[in-house]
């Protein structure tokens, strides 16, 4: 992984910031740069699937009532990625009043699709479940994710049989935000992504883009211009097809900025705009149904 050409932000430790650089293919002081300076623990962790062992990070906010929920998948490929390494994003926006939720998931190639997907519907049933025990609302949940995250949340809020198994279905959900997201993405040629997604027979199940039928909930989709790993027409495809059903969605392509960058904005404004972005929109949603 090779981070984008970046300043370091006001307040990051330089120390910490020179090292992702020097180290970067190494995805371990990377995040140790972006985590600089952040809480070393969530406000508290709890399982949501003991038979699997997986576990979700609570961020709560200062506020007594949390303004919505934001339900976080990472990256990695579907392969890689833990979720301890974003405190950056769970503390960013529990600054800004909301709870924030950050799960696991299970990978490849010990576990391969719709695995993680079923993971996802679980924690997001937990959410709900839980959510008035942090003074939140669970019919203000949004779910959130970067890159394979991305494909997961937009996976969960266009093809119901997902959250159908856990009581849910998509148009309970307040939004989705997809960040640099495959959502189009056949024919898949990477060995890696093949081992993940199984036989060619398979592969239509697991795009977004294949479900989309009017029943989705509001999508904000944001992608970096100089995207090189997910090219930046995943979202326009995934934006095209929820217009064309009369869904709800805002796509911005942001230009200078590539697949890490767009996340790197967590951490500060001169990196993305992606954290006042997000705010901003979820702040929109929350007003038009006033």
């Amino acid at each position: 992984m090779k981070p984008q050409s970046i300043v370091a932000p006001r307040g990051f430790r330089a120390a910490a910031f020179a090292v992702a650089l020097l180290l970067a293919g190494c995805q371990a002081p990377y995040f140790w740069a972006l985590n600089a300076g952040v809480p070393d623990r969530p406000t508290m962790s709890a399982v949501f699937d003991a038979k699997h062992d997986l576990s979700l990070d609570i961020y709560r906010p200062l506020t007594a009532k949390p303004r919505a929920i934001v339900v976080f998948f990472y990256g990695g490929s579907w392969r890689n990625g833990y979720r301890a390494d974003y405190r950056f994003v769970g503390s960013a926006l529990a600054q800004r009043g909301l709870l924030v939720i950050i799960p696991d998931y299970r990978k490849a190639p010990a576990d391969t699709f719709p695995a993680f997907m079923d993971d996802a519907a679980a924690a997001v049933a937990w959410t709900k479940a839980h959510a008035a025990d942090f003074g939140a609302d669970p019919a203000q949940i949004y779910l959130m994710g970067h890159s394979a995250g991305a494909h997961i949340v937009a996976l969960l809020g266009t093809d119901g049989s997902y959250l159908q198994q856990v009581g849910m279905k998509p148009r309970d959900l307040k939004g989705v935000i997809g960040l640099a997201g495959p959502y189009d993405f056949l024919p898949i040629t990477n060995r890696g992504v093949k081992q993940v997604f199984g036989a060619p027979d398979t592969w239509p199940r697991s795009q977004p883009v294949n479900f989309v039928n009017g029943d989705e909930p509001p999508f904000l989709l944001l992608h970096g211009a100089d995207d090189g790993k997910v090219f930046p027409r995943n979202s326009e495809s995934l934006a095209e097809k929820l217009r064309a059903a009369g869904e709800p969605v805002s796509l911005k392509i942001i230009p200078d900025v590539g697949h890490i960058g767009l996340v790197n904005g967590f951490r500060s404004p001169r990196l993305s705009p992606v954290l006042a972005d997000t705010v901003q929109w979820i702040e929109a949603q929350d007003t038009a149904t006033r």
